[in-house]
């Protein structure tokens, strides 16, 4: 009987350690991470995964330029061990929603590293839409993370180049697809200057009646200046996107005969039953979208 108390005793002292080993695991919180809008924050998602809990303050749909920040945002940066801004003027309402939060998190430029198109005070935000730079953005988070969660970096690095590696293969993809296009065609009109990078990337001539702002107001000088751009350069097609108001390019493919060649995502990604619910997602939408209305 002595025997087999002691055999019980010894059962119950593995057991108990072998809970001790597997509760922490289980109890372990994720680390919470504030991302500004929706394509910062699939990068983080990409490269943090599972051991963080990823908050993004401008959702999917939404225009991140006119943001006004929510009474619950303060709270959501105050519980964060780290927030992730884009930059590049971006977000113009982030530097007082951190302070009336009087959030300790780490805070992370995201295009960190990036050469800004329109350097200065009007800087182009929009430097995502260049693969090339998705890494940048990338790498940062990657390095972002490992910094305010080291226990997590081997993770967060190989996330990261597994990532990396499928934003190569993207990249590759992009510039396929465009090679089908004839130079002669490869020039659209777009809502808002979101696209600039990927111009520069890509070898595709975005003209915008508004700036790199939906902010911006657009005059009817503007607009008759774009129809008659149109009908000089022979642009074949204008697309909307979803953060704008589609009535305006409308209007200019009405008057000018251009055809619209469907919606790009710009500054926003979709939720998950649409078109763009991650950032490689919307790019090749938008890819698929041009090719569509350019190639002959």
């Amino acid at each position: 009987m002595q025997s087999m108390r002691q055999s019980c005793g010894v059962l119950l002292g593995a057991l108990a350690a072998a809970l001790m080993t597997v509760i922490p695991l289980q109890a372990q919180e994720k680390v919470n991470v504030v991302a500004s809008f929706s394509i910062a924050g699939d990068f983080v998602r990409n490269v943090g995964d599972d051991r963080i809990n990823v908050t993004t303050l401008v959702g999917p749909n939404s225009d991140v330029h006119v943001y006004t920040p929510a009474p619950g945002d303060a709270k959501k940066i105050a519980d964060a061990k780290l927030v992730i801004s884009n930059g590049l003027g971006l977000e113009g309402w982030m530097e007082r929603l951190v302070q009336s939060s009087g959030s300790k998190a780490a805070m992370l430029v995201a295009s960190n590293g990036i050469a800004p198109r329109q350097p200065g005070a009007h800087a182009d935000p929009h430097a995502w839409q260049s693969v090339a730079n998705a890494k940048i953005y990338a790498a940062n988070i990657r390095d972002g993370l490992s910094a305010a969660d080291p226990a997590g970096a081997q993770l967060y690095r190989a996330n990261a180049d597994v990532y990396l590696a499928k934003l190569d293969a993207l990249d590759r993809e992009v510039r396929a697809a465009i090679a089908n296009i004839p130079e002669a065609r490869r020039k659209v009109i777009s809502t808002h200057d979101a696209f600039g990078y990927f111009a520069d990337a890509y070898g595709i001539a975005f003209i915008a009646p508004q700036g790199v702002s939906t902010e911006s107001e657009v005059s009817a000088r503007d607009i008759a200046a774009i129809i008659t751009q149109i009908r000089t350069a022979k642009i074949p097609a204008v697309f909307l996107e979803n953060v704008t108001d589609p009535r305006l390019m409308r209007r200019i493919a009405a008057e000018t005969g251009a055809k619209i060649g469907g919606t790009l995502y710009s500054d926003s990604l979709t939720d998950r039953n649409g078109d763009a619910p991650t950032y490689i997602d919307m790019v090749r939408h938008n890819i698929k979208a041009l090719t569509s209305a350019l190639a002959e």
